[in-house]
């Protein structure tokens, strides 16, 4: 598969990927504002790859000659749930003030190797959870697609497909934008691991009949208690798996930990544009005069999740301890 983003001669080249699963279309910039617009509209999305075009956007802006800081502070301000999006800002803006342009960059790159191994680690973790055979539940988009490298929640079914694990994953479409139907399918399917679409709202229904070893999601922002921002409709399959006594997995980097934010209510949850659930496909299915409310993530809260799988180990409850411990020095046991 095509590297989701990729660092070539001083240009960003990335997957346009509004335009999957039918159109391979690959950009490239030597320019922060298009990879601004690039995040702005979902052609880059998923918040470790975000947090990655966005530290290339800094370095963008610094061998352009631009204003870095205001480059950096309008890529970081591009979406504003994703907490990995402003810490890899962060991280290349002090390099470029500290070694200038060729700093940005070198971060930049340190930035997108660290979620390569992040994932990797994450893939392994995460595979040791899941029996043989199983079936698994995504919801958007947790792949390669999102992190560039193997993925977060898919990275967990890619690593158990290669073990040779008997692993099947039911597939929700993800409304509004079908990242699931459009993105995670397309993976799968490159990845060989066999799978199933389904609409969102029969997830819970096979979540009740026994049909779901473990429901696999990544995350986009968690609170230092646990509390977990994630793709609108993640809070009711974290419902559903609770009531049904099946295992709630959440796979995301350190990365997307932020410490500052206590819980979950101070989380800011991006409002889209409502002609997203007016329209499909061309078509609109509502009345013209009808209105929409487009909220991008909801919140799930840490009592409804099973584990947190992370670079450094899987944590338990109580997550606001195993947390703190992830986040310093040493790493915790995994498992």
């Amino acid at each position: 598969m095509p590297q989701p983003a990729e660092w070539r001669d001083g240009a960003l080249r990335f997957i346009d990927q509004a335009a999957l699963p039918h159109d391979l279309r690959i950009t490239e910039t030597r320019d922060w504002r298009e990879v601004r617009a690039a995040i702005a509209r979902l052609a880059v999305r998923g918040a470790p790859l975000i947090g990655i075009a966005g530290a290339y956007g800094v370095a963008l802006a610094a061998r352009a000659g631009d204003d870095v800081p205001a480059a950096a502070e309008a890529l970081a301000s591009a979406r504003p749930t994703a907490v990995n999006l402003r810490w890899a800002v962060e991280r290349a803006l002090a390099a470029w003030r500290a070694g200038g342009a060729p700093g940005a960059e070198a971060e930049a790159l340190q930035v997108h190797d660290e979620q390569r191994q992040a994932d990797a680690a994450m893939g392994e973790l995460g595979a040791a959870l899941l029996p043989d055979p199983a079936t698994v539940l995504t919801h958007c988009n947790a792949g390669a697609l999102a992190t560039g490298g193997i993925g977060t929640a898919l990275g967990v079914v890619k690593t158990a497909h290669r073990q040779g694990k008997r692993v099947r994953a039911l597939v929700d479409e993800t409304r509004p934008l079908l990242q699931g139907a459009r993105l995670t399918t397309w993976e799968l399917a490159h990845e060989g691991v066999p799978h199933e679409l389904i609409v969102d709202a029969a997830a819970a229904g096979l979540i009740a009949r026994g049909e779901v070893d473990a429901v696999l999601v990544g995350a986009d922002r968690i609170a230092a208690n646990g509390d977990t921002a994630n793709k609108v409709g993640t809070y009711a399959l974290a419902l559903a798996a609770q009531a049904h006594g099946a295992p709630f997995y959440v796979v995301a980097p350190l990365s997307t930990v932020d410490a500052r934010t206590g819980d979950g209510a101070a989380i800011p949850v991006e409002q889209r544009e409502p002609h997203e659930v007016l329209s499909f496909a061309g078509a609109h299915p509502a009345p013209e005069a009808t209105q929409a409310r487009n909220p991008a993530f909801d919140v799930t809260p840490a009592q409804l999740i099973t584990a947190i799988v992370t670079e450094r180990g899987v944590l338990r409850p109580p997550f606001a301890q195993a947390i703190a411990v992830a986040l310093g020095p040493a790493p915790v046991v995994a498992r």
